[in-house]
């Protein structure tokens, strides 16, 4: 009998005693796995050789998990280093603590995040307690990391392992889960008995190149079959992230509604993330807890000085006859500061000021899709950083009922029409409210933004005569809306899970 290459080869290597992986028959006859794959297939068809299929699950540690089962989780070292610190009879301060604690960068976010949900102990306000009665040799997350560094990775050793911990470790990339399906082929009777005939190699081709088409030999030639049901390789192809298609399509919606882009710094003076925001200096916002400062450099040169002596003033006095501004301490050392933008309503205050392109005459639209950075709580909704939708519209006349009309047409292109508001106060928007939506899965209300129209104390040092509406929306909080996410984590971060995005489709 003839047979193509491949499959000669195959035949003649497979057993009709016992059961071979297709692997195994690429070994042994030196061809590509693909190949054998194919001609196995083709000798099934014509009863030669009989396939079985069985579906293999094998885990295997990344570099990160691999680190942390021959060290410490962050959490651990976290708690280690509380105890030490006397965390266990008082609260003790959490930057204290992760200094001695020898963590930094990413380790420092991972710590905090699973500290808490481990029992450790509770981090509040910048404090930080441990519960003596925590174990971290019991620790069910480093024990199954040992067992599974120590079993090289075989999904054997996960047979102890529940599968809560097996799941937790997979989300913080730890471990990495995958499915085979593992062929294996036996000579069949009919096989056996082609095989004791004899096999003989026949000339086939595989690719049609142009020495065969200009030859003429392509008539004659006898061409290999193709297995359209062969198995390919998967590739995972790079595509842009979620949460940057959905900021995308947030600047093009607003950019239809009449919008203009701005753009500023991320890390900015004091005077105008909050100063100009008419937010006094000792609101506990401003303290060194709920921002990050810069370390070098420590402070801006350049501020337009007769704008600082109007938002001195503006703080000092007020403003109007009915003004009387907050008689708290302004020090305008303390409004040069550096520090990383906590909402992006500071690029707001560089145009309207009219110092970033000029001075503007309204009526004027202007947005933003940028990144903030706040030092808070990690939760699934909240990060250390996100991306804020700062919006303001600048025209005479404006009402509450413009700033919502305007919210429902922008939501309404998501898809999103039961917004919700409730009053809110605001240093430097009255009247403010919040916004609220339904999440799709929870049903409950989630927080998507906050909102109002600017105070004249905020207005009148930067030389804006006219009614000014704005906003700050969570994209994030968008997103969760959009998909049904539960957690942000999930997005984007240390924790990001790659596979719920590749799967997750878009949405128009």
């Amino acid at each position: 009998m003839q047979l193509p290459h491949a499959q000669a080869a195959v035949i003649q290597t497979v057993s009709a005693d016992e059961a071979q992986p297709v692997d195994a028959l690429a070994r042994a006859t030196d061809l590509p796995v693909e190949t054998v794959t194919g001609a196995v297939f083709e000798l099934e068809e014509q009863a030669l050789v009989a396939v079985t299929e069985r579906v293999e699950e094998s885990i295997e540690l990344t570099d990160e998990g691999v680190a942390y089962a021959d060290g410490d989780l962050p959490e651990v070292t976290l708690y280690r280093a509380a105890l030490d610190a006397g965390a266990d009879d008082e609260p003790v301060s959490m930057g204290q603590v992760i200094g001695s604690s020898g963590l930094e960068g990413a380790q420092v976010d991972i710590a905090l995040s699973n500290y808490a949900r481990k029992g450790y102990g509770v981090i509040d306000s910048g404090e930080i307690t441990a519960d003596l009665d925590a174990d971290p040799d019991a620790d069910s997350e480093a024990t199954a990391l040992e067992t599974l560094a120590a079993g090289d990775g075989d999904a054997t050793d996960a047979t102890d392992i529940d599968d809560d911990t097996i799941e937790q470790l997979e989300r913080r990339g730890l471990l990495e889960r995958s499915e085979s399906t593992v062929r294996e082929a036996t000579l069949t009777d009919e096989g056996v008995t082609v095989l004791m005939e004899g096999i003989e190699e026949s000339q086939t081709v595989g690719q049609v190149t142009p020495e065969l088409l200009t030859s003429g030999e392509w008539e004659d030639a006898e061409f290999s079959a193709y297995n359209v049901e062969a198995d390919a390789e998967r590739i995972e192809g790079g595509k842009v992230h979620i949460l940057r298609q959905t900021a995308n399509r947030v600047k093009d919606v607003l950019v239809g509604m009449g919008f203009q882009e701005m753009e500023g710094p991320h890390a900015d003076a004091d005077f105008w993330i909050n100063d100009c925001l008419f937010m006094p200096q000792d609101h506990p916002a401003r303290t060194h807890w709920d921002r990050f400062a810069l370390e070098n450099p420590t402070h801006i040169d350049d501020l337009p000085e007769d704008l600082v002596e109007r938002v001195e003033r503006a703080h000092r006095e007020g403003v109007g006859d009915d003004g009387e501004g907050y008689h708290s301490p302004w020090d305008e050392d303390f409004a040069r500061a550096l520090a990383l933008r906590g909402h992006t309503t500071s690029l707001s205050a560089r145009y309207l000021s009219g110092t970033e392109i000029g001075e503007l005459e309204p009526p004027q639209r202007y947005f933003s899709v940028e990144k903030v950075y706040r030092n808070d709580t990690l939760d699934p909704t909240h990060l250390l950083e996100f991306f804020q939708i700062e919006g303001w519209v600048m025209a005479d006349d404006l009402s509450v009922r413009d700033l919502m009309g305007t919210f429902e047409e922008f939501y309404a292109q998501f898809g999103i029409t039961d917004i919700e508001f409730k009053p809110h106060y605001n240093p430097y928007t009255e009247p403010s409210f919040e916004l609220f939506g339904t999440h799709p899965t929870t049903g409950e209300l989630v927080e998507i933004g906050n909102s109002g129209l600017f105070r004249e104390e905020m207005l009148e040092p930067l030389g804006v005569e006219c009614d000014v509406m704005a906003w700050g929306l969570a994209l994030e909080r968008l997103l969760m809306l959009m998909y049904g996410f539960e957690d942000i984590r999930d997005i984007h971060g240390t924790l990001c899970d790659l596979e719920l995005l590749r799967e997750t489709e878009v949405t128009y």
